[in-house]
């Protein structure tokens, strides 16, 4: 008896492995892959400008890297003693402007050198809806509480979305050709724009992506990965929601990441990522008796599984 749906999953033919380097861009889905990648030690780069929920964000970010255009000035703002840009999310703030253009401008270059430079590039589309700014015409990453009449909120086309899609995928082919781009619809409802309205967002997102997908089957360096449709199909349940009956619970990101790894971490990979999980729980140990001679010994054995790694691994640093 068959008591679950199961969406059926293939190995990729060029997976993640530890000489690779990936870079991860989009909604907040985007944290709980990254930090998978991260505990496991992978050589990755999350959302250098912060949570980016929709298309055009990350496109503007990957163009205006690429070209490398500095922030000015006139681009940031200050609100309350606090110097924002609506081009990146609120994380990204600074008591100066100077000192918040620096921090972009760094983060723009760490963009370009990953986008130019790394293996896999992960993009997590998370919802169609847009706020445009009134004043400036500017269609923003983030509001920053600045009062909601100042912008007009839009649902983005499917055409919208996919023009923004090929710019992503055109500016990533041009200065790396060979970089695995992953596409993946974040499962987590956005139920702020209402219920309906979050159909529609996921319903332009898929639609647009696919018609990309579709028109691009032959080339073996863009995938998708259905995340959302295994927390849909496979995970049909409340009990796999945080509380707040939006996000993906731990159980379910867990689930999700099992799922990851069956698809793009290479099998070579695996007996590594068990020494660097034996070492993170080590980390974690907390003994009765510090000063004990077994204690002692544990932390000359962790000692030494830690360098085994790093002499293979130099990049892998353990807190």
């Amino acid at each position: 008896m068959e008591l679950q749906t199961q969406i059926p999953f293939h190995p990729s033919d060029n997976p993640i492995d530890y000489q690779s380097k990936v870079v991860l861009f989009g909604s907040c889905f985007v944290e709980n892959i990254g930090a998978k990648l991260a505990y496991f030690k992978f050589q990755q780069q999350q959302n250098p400008f912060g949570i980016l929920f929709q298309p055009l964000a990350i496109a503007n970010l990957m163009q205006r890297a690429i070209a490398r255009k500095k922030y000015q000035q006139d681009e940031v703002f200050e609100q309350d003693g606090v110097w924002r840009c609506f081009d990146a999310h609120s994380e990204l703030h600074s008591a100066s402007s100077e000192e918040l253009l620096h921090l972009l401008n760094q983060r723009l270059e760490d963009t370009r050198t990953s986008l130019e430079t790394y293996s896999h590039i992960i993009i997590t589309l998370g919802t169609a809806w847009v706020y445009k700014h009134q004043a400036s015409g500017k269609v923003v990453v983030n509001c920053h509480k600045v009062p909601q009449k100042q912008f007009t909120k839009k649902l983005l086309s499917v055409a919208e979305i996919e023009a923004s899609l090929q710019h992503i995928i055109a500016l990533v082919q041009e200065v790396n050709p060979k970089a695995q781009l992953i596409f993946t619809i974040s499962p987590v409802r956005h139920l702020k724009d209402g219920f309906v309205e979050n159909q529609r967002s996921k319903a332009h997102l898929i639609t647009a992506l696919h018609t990309i997908l579709s028109s691009r089957a032959q080339l073996r360096v863009i995938a998708y990965f259905p995340a959302y449709e295994i927390m849909m199909d496979e995970l049909r349940d409340y009990r796999f929601y945080g509380t707040d009956m939006v996000h993906p619970n731990p159980l379910a990101v867990y689930y999700i990441w099992e799922k990851f790894k069956l698809v793009w971490i290479s099998e070579s990979a695996y007996s590594v990522m068990d020494e660097v999980e034996s070492v993170q729980k080590g980390l974690l140990h907390r003994p009765f008796n510090p000063d004990s001679q077994a204690h002692q010994k544990f932390k000359t054995s962790l000692r030494t599984k830690i360098t085994y790694l790093q002499e293979r691994y130099p990049f892998v640093k353990f807190d």
